[in-house]
């Protein structure tokens, strides 16, 4: 589906986001422009794709997720959930939606450069965040994507009761596609099956940004790694624990780019263009692996030191960027 030209009018109204939705625990009247970008566009066409056949790009959405954003909404559904640090060593999740799609996914937050780069491993994504800094538009409006923010799609964002802006901004995902497009859309390169031979028992793993803090701690009895952030029991709003099936983590190069946020703090910029090493964490155990994207266009492939590709267990998956040593 081929994107359409944008034009910028200026900035975006409160009058945008003035309906009133209600939700299971997320609740409350929309208002505010829900971005930060200034950008009103014209909306694309609902629906997966343009000939109505519901098998289309997915749904990727950009969410907050410090402290004060939580819990989250609509993760559980969620096929991947890729895991970034940005500004001040705090973190952000993206949730990439195919085989199911929400009700509600918040709280949705802005884009960053790097997220230009993960997503061209889908076909024409529909990209759903709050907005971006002028400097990174013209990247955005470049991208084979389908970028859309409250501005784009009034109706399919609003402003949830019981917490502050910026972290109460949610979507609604049918306000974006008719239906989930299924899991030819996950071009992702990953493979589901048994598990690879040999591998490590561990009970639990933890992941260390400068200030967050990931910890997956194997449940036998329900088969998942139940998440923990920061130290805290990592739950949705319906009281459900996170518990993805496969957590990978893989070490990337993490640099400086040339955006920094308000505060002046540069924006990091992940680069998951390339090879390094990477940690497979399912059943119980830990494999050591390597991956390897070789152009953006490409998914990632992980492979064991013979080059055999290594099966994740069906169910979510959570990549998990960390800083190559």
């Amino acid at each position: 589906m081929g994107r359409r030209m944008r034009r910028r009018r200026g900035a975006v109204t409160a009058a945008l986001l003035a309906a009133v939705v209600v939700v299971p625990t997320v609740t409350g009247c929309t208002s505010g422009s829900g971005g930060d970008d200034g950008r009103v566009r014209s909306p694309e066409p609902t629906g997966s794709r343009a000939d109505g056949s519901g098998h289309g790009p997915v749904l990727a959405v950009k969410i907050d997720n410090v402290p004060a954003a939580r819990p989250a909404t609509g993760l559980g559904a969620a096929d991947v959930v890729y895991v970034e640090q940005v500004e001040g060593g705090l973190s952000r999740l993206m949730a990439v939606y195919a085989t199911r799609l929400p009700e509600t996914v918040g709280p949705v937050r802005s884009a960053r450069e790097s997220d230009l780069e993960l997503l061209r491993q889908f076909d024409q994504p529909t990209f759903a965040f709050s907005g971006a800094q002028s400097r990174l538009m013209p990247l955005i409006d470049k991208a084979p994507l389908r970028a859309v923010t409250p501005g784009d799609a009034p109706d399919a964002f609003f402003r949830g009761a019981g917490r502050p802006a910026p972290h109460n901004l949610f979507l609604r995902p049918a306000g974006l596609l008719s239906s989930a497009p299924g899991t030819d859309a996950l071009t992702t390169g990953f493979r589901y099956g048994p598990a690879p031979a040999g591998g490590t028992a561990e009970t639990t793993r933890t992941v260390r940004y400068p200030a967050a803090r990931f910890s997956f701690t194997w449940s036998e009895s329900r088969h998942r790694w139940l998440v923990t952030m920061d130290g805290r029991p990592a739950v949705m709003t319906d009281g459900q624990r996170m518990a993805p099936a496969t957590v990978v983590v893989q070490y990337v190069k993490v640099r400086e780019s040339a955006f920094h946020d308000f505060r002046g703090s540069n924006s990091p910029y992940t680069e998951t263009v390339g090879s390094g090493k990477a940690q497979v964490m399912r059943d119980g155990r830990v494999f050591d692996v390597a991956w390897k994207r070789p152009t953006a266009m490409d998914g990632t492939a992980f492979t064991t030191n013979d080059g055999a590709p290594v099966n994740f267990a069906r169910g979510q998956v959570w990549v998990v960027f960390a800083k190559a040593p």
